[in-house]
């Protein structure tokens, strides 16, 4: 997957480093920064990786100016990869799969059987008052950034957007970012051999397609974008 360029902005905090992805000596000299943008032309993929956190007063700007970006490059569809404390789950988050997805109105009808088919478990809505009064519930996703704030720009503003995301506790979370993109890849097929058979670095070493995905997905916050439509 090639790096294809920046996704310039003053709300995130800045930051900046060496080629995290570099295979020689000659690119190990190269610069990132805290959003780029990646493709994949045969995959009909790209990815906007964030890596460094919103400037809270300008998560607002952020989200406008990024749906500015969605809209402007007519991407078909949107997947947010996101996370959920796993020590903030209410009682019917504890069984069952970890993964939960959400979708706005305007793609529901397009993947509404297919998640029916994967067996999918859509996030559930939570009590505001526990114990009190369970019949008044609200979306609640702790831990996941400016993900709900995101979803529900892109249902207002009608664009076709899912968010999937994993309840994960504090540590290492290598192995949770390779779950997710292996419960990913079981709805948009990226790659052929489930994530588990890549862990080891060796079984890669040809293959600069798992490579680069397997190291864009060790980020949390990242931009699944499918090609424009024409």
């Amino acid at each position: 997957m090639r790096k294809v360029g920046y996704f310039h902005t003053d709300c995130l905090v800045p930051m900046v480093g060496n080629n995290p992805y570099a295979t020689s000596e000659d690119n190990a000299k190269e610069l990132s920064t805290n959003a780029e943008v990646y493709s994949l032309p045969s995959k009909h993929l790209t990815v906007l990786q964030i890596r460094s956190p919103i400037i809270k007063k300008n998560s607002r700007c952020f989200r406008q100016v990024l749906i500015s970006w969605i809209k402007k490059c007519g991407f078909s569809k949107v997947v947010l990869l996101s996370s959920s404390h796993a020590y903030r789950r209410d009682d019917q988050q504890l069984f069952g799969t970890p993964y939960r997805y959400l979708v706005t109105s305007a793609l529901q009808p397009s993947v509404t059987d297919v998640m029916k088919e994967l067996e999918w478990k859509e996030l559930e809505n939570i009590s505001l008052y526990p114990g009190i009064n369970d019949e008044e519930k609200k979306m609640s996703i702790p831990g996941g950034g400016f993900t709900k704030q995101i979803f529900e720009d892109c249902s207002s503003e009608d664009i076709k957007m899912a968010v999937v995301l994993k309840f994960c506790s504090e540590g290492d979370n290598i192995p949770d970012a390779f779950g997710l993109l292996n419960h990913l890849n079981k709805w948009l097929h990226l790659i052929e051999l489930p994530v588990s058979n890549l862990y080891r670095w060796d079984m890669i070493s040809h293959s600069t397609l798992y490579q680069s995905i397997c190291k864009i997905f060790r980020l949390w916050i990242s931009f699944v974008l499918s090609h424009p439509i024409h």
